[in-house]
């Protein structure tokens, strides 16, 4: 059994779910596979629990998963399943979808030797030690406190952190058509360094580092964009034909960038003009997605259809559908 196939966000009442390749531990849609769906409970959790940006540490071997609502970070061992908490993290209420709702740790990023989590209980980005677990310093993501983390994305190439924000209220969404950038050449201590404005809200992010470009949507237009990690200008702007555009993930070597679109995932040519290579439907309620360059295959967990589709991606970009697992339904935060 490979149990490093793929941690998946498809349930959230106080557990996660994991997905592993097994020869015929449960029957999928798709006929060349078999999946099994593994929940793994959450210290503390004694009912919904907020998940929203995962991250997985090939050097350790751990998951990280910011419980945002619980105040605290969950670090799943990927050989035991063991769970190791790491509490503290100051949770707020903020403003998403018209409604209120209690928020902390939500996202996280693998460093150099750290992991850089974003809070948008305090609206701070903590620096935690890989190894040890040991909270280090939060720096605040803004003066005014205005915008919150959202996604959270260290660049190798430039050793800076990028985040994309949220507004603390519908009143200053403004201040948050931007990228947050930080100076992360001293790993455990960040330092603001600049942003970058854009036409409405960043929603989801790539990298590639060999390139230096980083990748991301944008709201309102529903465009993405390519930006240089160096000059930090925008140098392509691409419409992936959907009006909900959502999550991001990258296949560096063939340039094929994947776009969440609420209900499906569009491939886009990032070597041909973004030219749209094909779509997979996957149901409703599609935020964040994943890619696994090794084995060129894409993961996309619905929420509210609850369903993970799992599709091979062939060298001209189609999808290969290989499997529909069930999950659990989970409203998004």
């Amino acid at each position: 059994m490979n149990r490093a196939l793929k941690f998946a966000k498809v349930g959230a009442i106080g557990s996660i779910q994991i997905v592993l390749a097994s020869s015929a531990v449960m029957k999928a849609r798709a006929a060349d596979s078999n999946y099994e769906l593994k929940p793994i409970s959450l210290p503390g959790a004694t009912g919904a629990v907020a998940l929203d940006y995962f991250a997985y540490d090939r050097a350790t071997g751990k998951l990280w998963v910011p419980a945002s609502n619980t105040g605290s970070l969950d670090v799943i061992d990927e050989k035991t399943d063991a769970v190791t908490q790491v509490t503290g993290f100051k949770t707020g209420e903020i403003e998403r979808r018209g409604r209120k709702v209690t928020l902390g740790p939500t996202a996280a990023s693998i460093g150099d030797g750290v992991v850089y989590i974003g809070n948008r209980g305090d609206a701070t980005l903590c620096v935690i030690d890989a190894k040890t677990l040991a909270c280090g310093e939060c720096v605040p993501l803004s003066t005014d406190h205005s915008v919150t983390p959202d996604g959270v994305l260290y660049v190798a190439a430039t050793k800076e952190v990028w985040i994309t924000t949220r507004p603390v209220s519908s009143s200053n969404a403004e201040a948050a058509k931007v990228l947050q950038v930080f100076d992360a050449s001293d790993p455990r201590h960040l330092k603001w360094k600049t942003k970058i404005p854009l036409d409405g809200l960043a929603e989801g992010y790539a990298v590639d580092n060999g390139r230096g470009l980083f990748y991301t949507n944008v709201e309102g237009p529903s465009s993405t964009i390519a930006i240089d990690v160096r000059t930090k200008k925008i140098v392509a702007k691409w419409n992936p034909g959907s009006a909900e555009v959502g999550g991001l993930t990258l296949d560096s070597s063939r340039r094929f960038l994947f776009v969440a679109c609420g209900d499906h995932v569009v491939n886009l040519d990032a070597g041909h003009d973004g030219k749209i290579l094909d779509s997979i439907q996957t149901g409703t309620g599609l935020d964040n997605i994943d890619y696994s360059a090794e084995k060129k295959i894409l993961y996309a967990a619905a929420s509210q259809a609850a369903t993970l589709t799992i599709a091979e991606v062939g060298d001209d970009g189609k999808f290969h559908l290989k499997a529909t697992v069930p999950a659990k339904a989970k409203r998004p935060i």
